[in-house]
């Protein structure tokens, strides 16, 4: 299975710049850069704090995608 995300999606919709977003939930720019991009597969924590900030549910950024 891989994780796939909507967060540059979200992201966009709610004009937030990567760093904006970071800020938001406490992590660096490049960290949202690499979850948006699937290089790294955030906490549940992280997943929350983005969901959070999107306004959202996890479920409406990240869903698994069945091989």
């Amino acid at each position: 299975m891989a994780l796939l995300n909507r967060l540059k999606d979200l992201r966009g919709e709610r004009d937030l710049t990567q760093a904006a977003l970071a800020d938001l939930v406490g992590v660096s720019r490049k960290t949202i850069n690499t979850v948006e991009n699937g290089v790294f597969v955030p906490s549940t924590i992280l997943a929350l704090k983005l969901a959070r900030a999107l306004g959202c549910t996890v479920e409406a950024i990240f869903s698994l995608e069945e091989e």
